[in-house]
């Protein structure tokens, strides 16, 4: 009799889907599965692995036209966090890894990161834009604990005078509050603080290694006490999941000192339909297939929509009624707040790291 694969706690995604670049694919087949659960052996290694990589460009010029940014800098490829709705699972297929399990365990480490800031920020030919931080994975996941790359990249920024963004879950970022204290002198910073929802139990299971609710909520208001100009991504909206917080979360991050609250509609593009599909069947069973087709209805009858400047917010009477409802929120609790605007104009007398005289 087949065995069924334990939920594997601790990760977002509970399976490796074939890579779509690869020749060949493989399965978990239920004698195999069979086999471990009589042995007591483990179905697939669960530890994380570092990779070094060595790039040779680290800012990224971003074309999408509704993602809100025009370069991101990205110290990691691959996330620990294990956030099961991810859109840059998708990317883990060109280094040869799945969008699944590999996404959360392999972690390529950018290790000539500030090398690479340093040379950039130096060329004749670039002029100060804002450099978001985590475009696609998050800078302040766990192993930027130890390594701390992302703490060498703010100091870089800041030696040059240069705007910088940064998207993240993670009350990590607090180590970094001297440096962040720094640039918010300058207006050169900004923090965008994800806190998809209030509920702790929705967040073990939607974003299995991130910080704690409270701990987030926490973080988002010993950065406002500090002048550090922080705003909040409700995002992805999940109907079913966690649509109905958002009045009690805009007021909450409200309370705690947000400048300002963004969203996104889920989406499951490329690969993250399947590994979606197969996590919420073992973590939500009971309201699975709900869940999944309203999310079908916000896309047209599809999991995914890639329709520029539709497919963030949706479409149908689902989309419309979570976006009247950030209307409402925004009107009732962060009315007359808003995000200052970068300085770009102190860079270029720092190009060479310190303030031209003449």
């Amino acid at each position: 009799m087949p065995v069924e694969r334990e939920y594997i706690k601790g990760r977002g995604a509970q399976l490796n889907v074939s890579n779509k670049f690869d020749t060949h694919s493989n399965e978990l087949r239920s004698d195999f599965l069979n086999y471990c659960a009589i042995e007591g052996d483990e179905v697939t290694n669960s530890k994380t692995v570092l990779i070094d990589t060595f790039p040779k460009t680290i800012v990224n010029k971003v074309v999408s036209p509704d993602v809100g940014m025009g370069y991101s800098l990205n110290p990691y490829q691959g996330c620990e966090h294990g956030c099961i709705y991810c859109y840059a699972r998708n990317s883990h297929e060109y280094w040869g890894f799945s969008a699944g399990l590999d996404f959360e365990q392999k972690i390529l480490v950018k290790r000539n990161s500030v090398e690479l800031l340093e040379k950039k920020l130096q060329s004749s030919r670039w002029k100060a834009v804002p450099i978001i931080l985590s475009g696609n994975t998050d800078c302040y996941q766990p192993t930027e604990k130890k390594l701390e790359i992302t703490r060498q990249l703010l100091k870089t920024f800041l030696k040059f005078k240069h705007p910088v963004g940064i998207i993240t879950k993670n009350s990590l970022v607090l180590r970094d509050l001297d440096i962040l204290k720094e640039l918010a002198k300058d207006n050169l910073v900004q923090v965008h603080l994800s806190i998809t929802s209030l509920n702790e139990e929705t967040r073990r299971l939607l974003e299995p290694r991130t910080a704690t609710v409270k701990k987030r909520l926490e973080t988002l208001s010993q950065l406002a006490s500090n002048n550090i100009p922080v705003s909040v991504m409700m995002a992805p909206i999940i109907p079913g999941i966690n649509s109905h917080e958002i009045l009690p979360l805009v007021k909450s991050i409200a309370d705690n000192g947000a400048l300002g609250v963004g969203y996104t509609m889920v989406r499951l593009n490329g690969a993250i339909g399947g590994i979606f599909s197969d996590w919420i069947q073992k973590a939500m069973p009971d309201r699975a297939d709900k869940v999944l087709h309203q999310i079908a209805e916000c896309h047209g009858g599809n999991l995914n929509d890639s329709v520029f400047e539709r497919r963030m917010k949706g479409s149908g009477n689902i989309a419309e009624q979570v976006s009247q409802q950030f209307k409402i929120a925004r009107k009732k609790y962060l009315s007359g707040r808003e995000m200052p605007k970068l300085n770009c104009e102190l860079h270029e007398e720092y190009k060479d790291g310190q303030m031209k005289l003449f």
